[in-house]
């Protein structure tokens, strides 16, 4: 086994003092050019690669950031996630990631276990917490961010899609092409997401005077099983529905499978419009209709808000807007 190159390697082939090694690795004191660049160029001859754990004693930083999502086999999950270590990545962090499946009790877990690895910063997407418990658990961490949800006394910078205006947006289009018994499929019941996209629903319908029948409500979940179930729901108790807005891609994948299993043809006779635009919207028959938001864009800019507040600034809460894409399923 080869030996391993140390500081104090680095110091002999420099020329230099170990204390002129660590300010160069770790960036801190007034180091000359000449010597920092024959500092880094033993670095590089000799292949040395500090200590995390002794440079985190030094720095008080473990460069390492948390970063908490509910469904790493939801697909728009993944793609927040590489925007995020990618930004992490060209900052000198890496990532350490938690999946808690939609279980509170895991992400609380998992905030307190990333407290306890002394994380620099952490990322929760889509919480599912109680606020007031979730702003307890965020006032540990150094700096935090908070994707899909809003802090309630601004310990975190918020990223968020205005997953109210897509489902104006979903619902005024339907409206448009003459449909009128428009149904909603909600997602999980903690989620901020689904409780913005029934307020855009509302408001949408109200904005056409049209009545809210809380038989075309259906409650369903994050998952196509769930849309699965709740467009049988909807047609078992005669809902007469003729189009569905549904919580995200994958339930609307569920009402496809549903509506054909009924007999329904899609969108001749019942319209059906997703939410995310993930890579399996425009893959299936008929091609789906939903809101499309850049998913690793959301990571990087997540990763960027939490280095502003590592480097002690808050930056402004940040919305994004989804943009409607037609396709076969609601042309």
């Amino acid at each position: 086994m080869p030996k391993r190159v140390t500081i104090t390697d680095v110091a002999r082939a420099a020329g230099v003092s170990i204390m002129t090694v660590s300010r160069v690795v770790n960036d801190s004191g007034r180091v000359g050019a000449t010597t920092r660049g024959a500092v880094q160029r033993a670095i590089r001859e000799l292949g040395y690669s500090p200590s995390q754990v002794a440079r985190g004693l030094t720095t008080r930083k473990s460069m390492t950031i948390g970063l908490i999502v509910p469904d790493i086999t939801n697909p728009f999950f993944p793609e927040i996630v590489r925007g995020a270590e990618d930004a992490a990545w060209n900052a000198g962090f890496v990532v350490s990631l938690a999946n808690t499946v939609e279980d509170p009790g895991r992400e609380r877990a998992a905030l307190r276990n990333m407290e306890g690895h002394r994380v620099d910063g952490v990322i929760v997407c889509s919480a599912r917490l109680p606020t007031a418990e979730l702003d307890e658990l965020l006032r540990r961490h150094p700096a935090t961010v908070l994707v899909n949800r809003r802090s309630g006394d601004a310990q975190a910078t918020s990223l968020v899609v205005d997953d109210a205006l897509g489902t104006r947006l979903a619902v005024e289009h339907l409206l448009s092409r003459g449909r009128r018994r428009i149904a909603l499929v909600t997602g999980p019941d903690r989620s901020a997401s689904a409780i913005a996209r029934r307020e855009g629903y509302v408001a949408a319908l109200t904005n056409d005077r049209l009545a809210i029948d809380p038989d075309l409500v259906e409650r369903g979940g994050p998952n196509e099983e769930d849309g699965y179930r709740a467009m049988h729901a909807l047609s078992a108790r005669r809902a007469h529905v003729d189009a569905v807005v549904a919580y995200n891609d994958l339930v609307a994948l569920g009402v496809l499978r549903a509506a054909r299993e009924l007999g329904l043809e899609v969108p001749r006779d019942v319209a059906v419009v997703g939410c995310d635009d993930v890579r399996l919207a425009s893959l299936v028959t008929p091609a789906l209709t939903t809101l499309r938001v850049d998913k690793y864009d959301l990571g990087r800019r997540a990763a960027a808000l939490l280095f502003e507040r590592l480097h002690g600034r808050v930056p402004a809460d940040v919305t994004v807007d989804p943009e409607l894409v037609t396709r076969a399923s609601a042309p």
